[in-house]
């Protein structure tokens, strides 16, 4: 699907991964970015692109955002986007409703391109690589079974309602905000006690970092080149980073050399997959490559949060 001269809804549009894709699509496209601001911010989402402020569990809301004349939606919005959450029923209830809501809408008036934004935490704790095709998929936290769930809504649609759906399998995405994250994380604690920083866990953790520009670049690349009823795709970097050497570039970085604090155990928090193996044969074969590598990632958004501390 050429992404040019179409009318783009971006649900979760003031997001991290969101504000980014608007920013890429805007320039060829007329976007309309849906958020209710809950976890994004309005000043990160393009002058250019036309803001609804609505709540994808209102069906009201879905009706105002998505018309007949719309040509694909990107489904980034989470009511809850956290892996460790304190409310895992309503996390599981409110973000399977705003998909279902979402593609009940498109049906009923003719849209039948979906691209969502699912997580590796689908294959929860493997111990071995997860390509696209590996079953069964056992997530151990209530986000992963949330987001399974959500992919579960996306096959029906794709297979039985004849859309055209592109599912993604994000790594761990990191771009210039604060907020949740490893890196932030470090980077906040290290501005506040540049002495010692505490990592949770025994920080072996093991996975792959994509900066948010290669995330969103890999988005557009494969709505663009696959061409399935339902395409899914893992989307991460070719290597892996623990969270010892993300300390060690972010102390460098900021010129500092902290005594490590370290928590203990191999997970950093409930429902924390300690190694992830996500290959990307599937989006090397289609002709993308990542720009940058997990530790080149993670050093790169830490420069940009240094400037923003500026």
């Amino acid at each position: 699907m050429d992404l040019t001269d179409k009318r783009i809804v971006v649900t979760g549009g003031a997001g991290l991964i969101g504000s980014q894709l608007t920013a890429d699509l805007v320039a060829d496209n007329d976007v309309v970015v849906v958020d209710d601001l809950s976890n994004g911010r309005l000043e990160t989402v393009p002058e250019a692109a036309t803001f609804v402020d609505g709540d994808l569990q209102d069906e009201r809301d879905v009706a105002s955002a998505i018309t007949h004349d719309v040509d694909v939606v990107f489904h980034l919005a989470a009511a809850d986007k956290y892996v460790d959450t304190d409310s895992p029923r309503r996390q599981f209830e409110a973000n399977t409703r705003m998909t279902h809501n979402v593609l009940e809408r498109m049906e009923e008036v003719g849209v039948d391109a979906f691209a969502f934004t699912s997580s590796c935490t689908v294959y929860g704790e493997a111990g071995e690589p997860t390509p696209e095709d590996y079953g069964p998929l056992e997530p151990i936290s209530s986000y992963g079974a949330t987001k399974l769930a959500e992919e579960s809504v996306c096959s029906v649609y794709a297979h039985s309602h004849e859309f055209s759906v592109w599912t993604f399998r994000f790594a761990n995405i990191v771009g210039p905000r604060f907020g949740a994250g490893v890196v932030p994380d470090f980077v906040e604690k290290l501005d506040a006690t540049p002495e010692t920083l505490e990592i949770l866990g025994n920080g072996e953790q093991r996975k792959s970092y994509m900066h948010v520009t290669d995330c969103t670049a890999a988005m557009r690349h494969v709505v663009e080149h696959t061409d399935a009823p339902l395409n899914v795709f893992n989307l991460g970097t070719r290597d892996t980073t623990d969270v010892t050497a993300i300390a060690d570039i972010v102390a460098d970085e900021m010129g500092l050399d902290p005594e490590y604090a370290y928590t203990g155990g191999d997970r950093g928090w409930t429902g924390d997959i300690p190694v992830v193996y996500l290959p990307i044969d599937r989006l090397l074969a289609t002709g993308f490559e990542p720009q940058y590598g997990s530790d080149q990632a993670v050093r790169r958004v830490t420069s940009q949060l240094l400037d923003r501390l500026d």
